[in-house]
Formats: C-alpha cells, structure tokens, sequence
C-alpha cells in the first residue's frame, strides 16, 4: 500500500538535497530512521557505560567507608539508633 504524505516546500528541499539523483524521498527518509536508530542505540549505551562507572565508583567509595566503620566502635542508645562509643585505636 503506498500512502501520499504533504510536506511544506522547506522540508521537500531539505529531502532534495539530501537525495542522490536516483534515490527516492521513501529511501532517504528510511536511511535518516537508520541513523536516528543508530544515534539512539549509541546514546543508550554511553548511558549503560557511564551508569557502570559510576557504580564502580560507588563500590569503591562503600569499601572505603568500610574499612572507616570497622575500626568504631559503636554503641546503640535505647531508641534504636547507632551512635559512635569511642575509637579502637
């Protein structure tokens, strides 16, 4: 089935300049979805990779903090919360 879109005369141009002497306007706008796609795929997993270094990150500042907390010593108070008693050291 085709279908017959209107466009205004600037992005009829646009697509003309885009266009290759035998390419048609259904060719360039499928090849301009293709690079949206691709664009979007690629910001996707620049998000995943940044989001991954951050976590790593995250990991690596918890382990340093662990390391601090164990060498408290902590008491609890009578409502329930944690409070620091003296050093170990």
């Amino acid at each position: 089935m085709v279908t017959t879109i209107q466009l205004n005369e600037s992005v009829k141009n646009a697509l003309d300049r885009m266009k290759s002497n035998k390419e048609t306007y259904e060719e360039v706008i499928i090849n301009l979805m293709k690079i949206a796609e691709k664009f979007k795929r690629e910001q996707e997993d620049l998000l995943i990779e940044g989001c991954k270094v951050m976590a790593e990150e995250s990991l690596k500042i918890n382990k340093e903090w662990e390391a601090v907390d164990a060498d408290i010593d902590w008491e609890w108070n009578d409502n329930g919360a944690k409070k620091r008693r003296h050093s170990a050291r």
